[in-house]
Protein backbone atom coordinates (compact mmCIF):
# COMPACT_ATOMS: atom_id res chain seq x y z
CA UNK A 1 0.00 0.00 0.00
CA UNK A 2 1.29 3.42 -1.39
CA UNK A 3 0.83 6.08 1.35
CA UNK A 4 3.21 8.85 -0.30
CA UNK A 5 0.16 11.21 -0.54
CA UNK A 6 -0.97 11.09 2.90
CA UNK A 7 2.83 11.94 4.21
CA UNK A 8 3.21 14.88 1.53
CA UNK A 9 -0.24 16.26 2.85
CA UNK A 10 0.89 15.54 6.72
CA UNK A 11 4.18 17.48 5.63
CA UNK A 12 2.37 20.11 3.60
CA UNK A 13 0.43 20.77 6.73
CA UNK A 14 2.96 20.75 9.56
CA UNK A 15 5.47 23.04 6.92
CA UNK A 16 2.14 25.93 6.80
CA UNK A 17 1.45 25.29 10.62
CA UNK A 18 5.54 26.20 11.13
CA UNK A 19 5.65 28.89 8.76
CA UNK A 20 2.47 30.90 10.43
CA UNK A 21 3.43 30.10 13.89
CA UNK A 22 4.58 33.44 16.05
CA UNK A 23 7.77 31.82 16.63
CA UNK A 24 8.42 31.10 13.19
CA UNK A 25 7.40 35.22 11.71
CA UNK A 26 9.50 36.37 14.80
CA UNK A 27 12.70 34.65 13.86
CA UNK A 28 11.86 35.94 10.46
CA UNK A 29 11.43 39.36 11.45
CA UNK A 30 14.59 39.38 13.31
CA UNK A 31 16.57 37.50 10.31
CA UNK A 32 15.58 40.49 8.44
CA UNK A 33 16.74 43.09 10.61
CA UNK A 34 20.20 41.15 11.30
CA UNK A 35 20.87 40.96 7.72
CA UNK A 36 20.17 44.69 7.47
CA UNK A 37 22.18 45.38 10.46
CA UNK A 38 24.84 43.48 8.45
CA UNK A 39 24.74 45.52 5.24
CA UNK A 40 25.60 48.69 7.19
CA UNK A 41 27.98 47.31 9.45
CA UNK A 42 29.57 46.35 5.97
CA UNK A 43 29.05 49.50 4.27
CA UNK A 44 30.94 50.85 7.41
CA UNK A 45 33.86 48.65 7.19
CA UNK A 46 34.47 48.54 3.57
CA UNK A 47 33.64 45.06 3.42
CA UNK A 48 31.08 42.33 4.09
CA UNK A 49 31.62 41.28 8.15
CA UNK A 50 29.75 38.14 8.04
CA UNK A 51 26.65 36.52 8.99
CA UNK A 52 27.91 35.80 12.68
CA UNK A 53 29.33 39.18 13.20
CA UNK A 54 26.42 40.78 12.60
CA UNK A 55 24.64 38.49 14.48
CA UNK A 56 26.32 38.92 17.60
CA UNK A 57 26.54 42.62 16.70
CA UNK A 58 22.87 43.38 16.59
CA UNK A 59 22.50 40.70 19.81
CA UNK A 60 24.33 43.17 21.89
CA UNK A 61 23.09 46.29 20.37
CA UNK A 62 19.19 45.78 19.97
CA UNK A 63 18.53 42.01 21.02
CA UNK A 64 16.90 40.84 24.57
CA UNK A 65 18.28 40.60 28.12
CA UNK A 66 17.67 37.28 29.99
CA UNK A 67 14.57 37.72 32.10
CA UNK A 68 12.65 39.19 28.27
CA UNK A 69 14.02 42.97 29.41
CA UNK A 70 14.83 44.52 26.15
CA UNK A 71 18.04 46.35 25.62
CA UNK A 72 16.94 49.31 23.66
Amino acid sequence: MNTDGCDCVKDNMLESWVKNSRLFCHWQEIKHEILLHKWYESEKAGHDIGWERAAASWQVRYGHLPGGNSVH
